[in-house]
């Protein structure tokens, strides 16, 4: 079995000198230099978050400013990286929310575990999860990255809700008629 050898042309005087390659690279870089430059100064210059972008999980309340979790404990089940711990609580008998049968006593979600991916959101039946437009988080320790229910309503607040169970179940039970 025989090996072919093939031959290369020898190389010109401009290529051994490799000038235009650095005449190329010159010319792309002086392109460049005559561009406006696209670097945010961030913080004083905050980029444009597109619309539908998946950012920090936060709890919300109701216009009324009530809890809405009610601690079903399907985003911690959901949760690929099991960023979201909760402990399930119940409300006292004397509360205005007294129908509802539970309420979280703690929940945290661990922001350095968190992988943005939105399934806490989109499993939430009480839309109590939102995920926010924040971008950027810092802290000096892993605790303070581990927001607990205090923080995620802070930077929750509190959401328009368009159902208003919660009065309408109130209502029903003030009636007397508890499946209106």
């Amino acid at each position: 079995m025989a090996i072919k050898v093939l031959e290369r042309k020898p190389l010109s005087l401009a290529e051994r000198t490799y000038l235009p390659q650095i005449a190329g690279g010159l010319r792309i870089t002086m392109k460049n230099l005559m561009k406006p430059p696209v670097t945010l100064e961030y913080p004083d210059a905050r980029p444009d978050i597109p619309k539908g972008y998946r950012g920090v999980p936060t709890l919300v309340k109701d216009p009324n400013g009530r809890e809405k979790c009610v601690s079903c404990q399907l985003c911690e089940f959901v949760c690929p990286p099991k960023a979201i711990r909760i402990t399930p609580g119940s409300i006292p008998e004397e509360s205005e929310t007294a129908h509802v049968e539970k309420a979280p006593e703690e929940f945290e979600i661990n922001m350095l575990r968190c992988i943005y991916c939105g399934y806490c959101e989109e499993v939430c039946p009480e839309e109590a999860i939102f995920l926010q437009n924040i971008f950027s988080l810092n802290g000096l320790s892993r605790e303070e990255l581990v927001f607990k229910k205090k923080k995620l309503y802070e930077i929750g607040g509190t959401l328009p809700d368009q159902h208003f169970k919660w009065d309408k179940k109130r209502k029903a039970e003030l009636s007397g008629n508890p499946h209106h």
